[in-house]
């Protein structure tokens, strides 16, 4: 068979499709790219997978006779992530990376097909999931949890999944605390971890935990990936891969498997045999392979969409799926073609501040930057209408609904979102600038006051507006997209940045920990105090949350209520908009996707509740 490779960063984009993402600022080109030239490409027989091109084309890692033919109908492409330039192919840097724990992976990229959870929590569905484990039990003061496990579930190297490997990974997690990522959240729970027999792990907490289990569940990007103990003992769980085909790494329980990989595309088969169908839990997925390739830029993206070379992508800024939705009726998003094209997702989006550099340490300096922007602008200019915003730094699910109802009388005091420069020129006095000649505002020693915003490219519709409010103020601002910009603020080396809230769906706890102390600079980008923003009081209530159930509601509201009257007084970041995932999901040859008509999960497939998805899968044609 010859393969024909997917050349995405090649392709053009039909005029007015071009027009959309500039327009946009979409930060893919200034200009039209030039016409791209007839190209050999040499035919390979190991994938049949769609890749984008490579400058000096690698040669992807596979075991000789492994991979098989599947015809295109049974293919899942899927563009998502890689390292590159704008306007070029991307490029994977984690190809050979499978275990996640390692700080290079990420369970967006496709490891989170391979560490089954104990359980999923769909938030669309409200609905928990139990997985590995088959049931837990709580003691009566939290402070102890028993967990059941299924029987009859193996690694995919024949070996059975037990209790062992829980108790590894939870005593692994605890002992190594902030080396690795959720790592501090396990040490800072939980005391030991035993196996009771083969398949029933008993937990004892250092403090009243009736939330553990939840945060070990898999939803968005929050949970606790199980390893398998008779491959990851005795490895650097921070240094180690886990991956070599030869030996059939990453070892798993999924019915999935790594068969080739290199820089330009990973391609994951599907067995025949999976422990959830045989136990009624699940049906085999259709999909028998997925292909992941690198993001080449937005323009190109739609264009492989156009000609329907690939089946879900990263979400597109408003403009763009709008004119795509136009051009292939096959394409739809979770809100089918109408706006705002997708859904409500976890991540609300701010504007923050590092709290240890000044003059970012004063409430007033951040109360006055949020008077300074103007959010209908924002969804205006850089959604087309398409947006909406909410006052709190979570999203406005309904099991959260009621926390803004209980601080409803405090927001209306001081209005998270309200656009008023009058307040904000009075708060920046109060900090103890004053207003120059020159209309830039400016310390006792007359420097400028400056907000060089860092953030990603799918901010690029609204990045540059809230730099140009700034400046319409006196604020000497900025905005930048640097290549770094995910380590630079994990790493506390910034003064403004924009980045998403990953925090709570169901009740305040999660949000909280994203402002506390405790989870300031640790690995990974989830439950992470990005701010560097204490608060000694705050710290304690947050740990107070932790130990009261999620269905105590009326205590719940009670200390979220006693946390939000300092947030609101201090304001760590500024509110901006809510975030929509607007997915692009084509229907060409594949039907099944979550849609609000059906919406059994979220529709981002980078997320750990992916496999929810491939289960629901049909073929379309």
């Amino acid at each position: 068979m010859v393969t024909r490779y997917l050349r995405t960063g090649l392709f053009l984009v039909a005029p007015l499709l071009l027009a959309a993402v500039v327009a946009c600022g979409g930060g893919e080109e200034a200009t039209p790219a030039p016409k791209a030239q007839p190209t050999t490409v040499q035919a390979t027989p190991t994938t049949g997978a769609a890749v984008a091109p490579s400058p000096t084309p690698a040669q992807p890692t596979v075991q000789p006779g492994k991979v098989k033919d599947v015809p295109r109908n049974r293919q899942l492409r899927l563009i998502w992530g890689g390292a590159g330039g704008v306007g070029a192919a991307g490029r994977y840097t984690d190809h050979e990376l499978w275990n996640p724990y390692n700080p290079g992976t990420s369970h967006q990229n496709g490891s989170q097909l391979f560490y089954e959870p104990l359980a999923f929590y769909s938030a669309f569905a409200n609905k928990n999931i139990p997985w590995l484990a088959e049931k837990w039990e709580y003691s009566q003061d939290s402070t102890e949890v028993t967990i059941f496990l299924r029987k009859g579930v193996k690694w995919s190297d024949g070996v059975d999944f037990t209790a062992d490997d829980v108790v590894f990974t939870l005593t692994t997690l605890r002992d190594r605390g902030a080396d690795v990522r959720f790592g501090k959240d396990v040490q800072q729970a939980v005391d030991t971890v035993t196996a009771s027999d083969s398949h029933t792990v008993k937990v004892k907490f250092k403090v009243p935990s009736p939330k553990f289990l939840y945060f070990m569940t898999y939803k968005y990007d929050i949970g606790v990936y199980v390893v398998p103990k008779h491959i990851f003992e005795g490895q650097d769980i921070t240094k180690f891969t886990h991956f070599d085909i030869a030996k059939g790494w990453p070892v798993t329980t999924s019915p999935w498997r790594v068969v080739a990989t290199s820089p330009e595309q990973k391609v994951i088969d599907r067995t025949d045999r999976w422990w959830a169908v045989d136990q009624g839990l699940a049906t085999m997925p259709k999909v028998e392979r997925i292909i992941y390739i690198p993001n080449p830029g937005e323009t190109q993206m739609a264009q492989a969409f156009i000609s329907n070379e690939v089946d879900a992508s990263l979400d597109f800024r408003p403009a763009t799926i709008k004119t795509l939705l136009q051009q292939n009726p096959k394409i739809t998003t979770h809100a089918g073609k109408e706006a705002p094209f997708g859904y409500v997702d976890w991540w609300p989006i701010s504007l923050f501040f590092n709290d240890s550099k000044p003059p970012y340490d004063k409430a007033d300096v951040r109360w006055a930057m949020s008077y300074f922007i103007d959010r209908d602008q924002l969804i205006d200019v850089g959604y087309g209408g398409a947006g909406t915003t909410y006052p709190l730094p979570m999203p406005s699910y309904p099991p959260l609904q009621r926390y803004k109802v209980a601080v409803d009388d405090l927001l209306k005091e001081n209005n998270t979102l309200e656009f008023n420069p009058q307040k904000g020129g009075e708060r920046l006095k109060n900090a103890g600038f004053t207003k120059g000649a020159d209309g830039k505002w400016k310390d006792a020693q007359g420097n400028a006051l400056k907000c060089d915003i860092i953030g990603f490219g799918i901010f690029n519709d609204i990045g540059p507006i809230v730099a140009e409010q700034l400046k319409k103020q006196g604020i000497d601002a900025s905005y930048a997209t640097p290549p770094d910009s995910g380590n630079r603020q994990s790493q506390g080396d910034f003064s403004c940045a924009m980045r998403g809230h990953g925090g709570s769906v169901r009740d305040p706890f999660f949000t909280m920990k994203l402002y506390q102390s405790s989870s300031a600079l640790v690995p990974g980008a989830h439950l992470v105090n990005f701010y560097q923003w204490k608060n000694d009081e705050w710290d304690r209530l947050t740990d107070e949350v932790g130990k009261t159930p999620i269905d105590d509601v009326a205590t719940l509201e009670k200390l979220w209520r006693q946390a939000f009257q300092i947030w609101i007084k201090e304001l760590p970041d500024v509110q901006l908009v809510e975030w929509y995932h607007r997915i692009p999901m084509n229907t060409t040859y594949w039907k099944g996707w979550p849609t609000q008509g059906d919406p059994y999960v979220n529709g981002a497939f980078w997320h750990l509740t992916f496999p929810l998805i491939l289960t629901k899968l049909e073929p379309a044609q």
